[in-house]
């Protein structure tokens, strides 16, 4: 005799159950944050996502001390739930931004781009927040985890803007059976609620989109970017190529555009310079990220979709319209239900 399908408050119950860990962890009514996109992940989109059930974070990116402050302010005008700030580790004035999100009583405070420098973690734990990190690999997950962090999240190369080598599946049957002392979330290419499904019951503690969000009617990003996002399919989003072994570059994933070649050329050209002897190493790649920043600005906030930066993960194929932040997490919590209904009962 067949087994029936999980009932609808049977399946409310598992998924209750799947994401728990999380949702204590961040305070909120659902485990999914907002990936932190610089100049999309301000304050408007970060309320919608905190105010829809999920945890919104700010993407400090190269702001200082001042714009952050009244970031933070901001934004909490315009929601009462949880939130996070999303802090680069490279930037020269991360012990001050880290003392401005305390002065705040920011909850949750992401340490990203690569290690933490020494102290970060205890100067974000001694001022009374969760100090949350990105783990690339197995072993660097041990070792944030050693060093007191409390929570990871693990970024598959399927995610837009830089990216790392191993894909989001792999990561996870990786560090998700073995990291089991703080909770894990998952990032990188999820669009719709079945993938966050399969995470959690794979031991995540919850998720993070970034693309998905980009398209919410609360979202700053001019309609030109929109409309590239919606128009786009999964194999337009791209990752960057290196030229030049000898300068290190951060792949960045987003869609094609003639932007995509000024970059090729603009690396040939400061490897031109490095080669003559006008720049150092550090410069070189200094300039080579510096341009992205001001690439993404020129697309996100000026609409310039023709040379500006589309940083876009390969989910973006799963947004077909702009909708409200609400309906977005609405409709990956009910597909991430239907999901669960299919199970058999001996698989509840």
């Amino acid at each position: 005799m067949p087994h029936e399908p999980m009932t609808k408050s049977r399946a409310a119950e598992r998924l209750e159950a799947l994401w728990a860990r999380g949702r204590s962890f961040l305070g909120t009514r659902t485990a999914i944050l907002g990936g932190a996109m610089s100049w999309v992940s301000e304050r408007h989109l970060v309320a919608a996502i905190s105010n829809a059930g999920g945890f919104g974070v700010i993407a400090c990116g190269s702001m200082g001390p001042g714009p952050l402050d009244a970031e933070i302010a901001a934004t909490r005008a315009l929601t009462d739930k949880p939130f996070g700030v999303n802090l680069i580790t490279l930037h020269p004035e991360l012990d001050t931004l880290i003392d401005v999100c305390i002065a705040h009583r920011v909850g949750h405070v992401v340490l990203a781009g690569g290690l933490p420098p020494g102290g970060a973690i205890k100067r974000v734990k001694d001022g009374g927040a969760k100090a949350v990190c990105f783990a690339p690999a197995l072993v660097l997950a041990r070792r944030l985890v050693r060093n007191g962090v409390d929570a990871l999240i693990i970024e598959g190369t399927e995610a837009g803007g830089h990216i790392g080598p191993v894909a989001t599946g792999v990561l996870a049957q990786e560090i998700l059976p073995q990291v089991t002392g703080v909770p894990v979330f998952v990032a990188g290419g999820i669009g719709r609620g079945e993938a966050m499904v399969s995470y959690l019951e794979m031991g995540a503690a919850g998720v993070q989109l970034g693309t998905r969000f980009v398209c919410a009617t609360e979202s700053i990003a001019h309609p030109n970017f929109k409309a590239a996002f919606i128009r786009a399919g999964a194999r337009d989003a791209v990752p960057t190529v290196q030229i030049d072994p000898r300068i290190p570059v951060i792949p960045v994933r987003a869609l094609t555009n003639k932007g995509t070649a000024a970059f090729m050329e603009m690396q040939r050209q400061v490897i031109a310079r490095f080669d003559a002897g006008e720049i150092d190493l550090r410069s070189a790649q200094l300039e080579i990220e510096h341009f992205w920043a001001g690439a993404l600005r020129r697309a996100v906030i000026d609409g310039d979709v023709e040379y500006g930066s589309l940083m876009a993960g390969q989910s973006v194929g799963l947004v077909t319209r702009e909708q409200p932040t609400a309906e977005i997490i609405d409709e990956l919590v009910s597909q991430a239900l239907a999901a669960l209904e299919n199970r058999t009962r001996d698989g509840a």
